[in-house]
């Protein structure tokens, strides 16, 4: 059976956000601009589920 790359690039863009937002946080942050520093915050929590169901349906359990 052949690999389907398409759930390996998706999580791979959810984990460059993911560092793209954790830098902004901390730039934020440095700056004491704390309303976005939470912002930033709260889109890395949320990125951490999409990147968890994208690795459920990108895993095929049964292979």
């Amino acid at each position: 059976m052949k690999r389907s790359y398409i759930p390996v690039a998706l999580l791979l863009a959810v984990l460059m956000l993911n560092i793209i937002f954790t830098q902004y946080m901390v730039h934020q942050y440095f700056y004491e601009h704390y309303t976005k520093t939470i912002i930033a915050a709260i889109i890395n929590v949320i990125l951490f589920p999409i990147a968890f169901l994208i690795y459920k349906k990108g895993v095929n359990v049964n292979d």
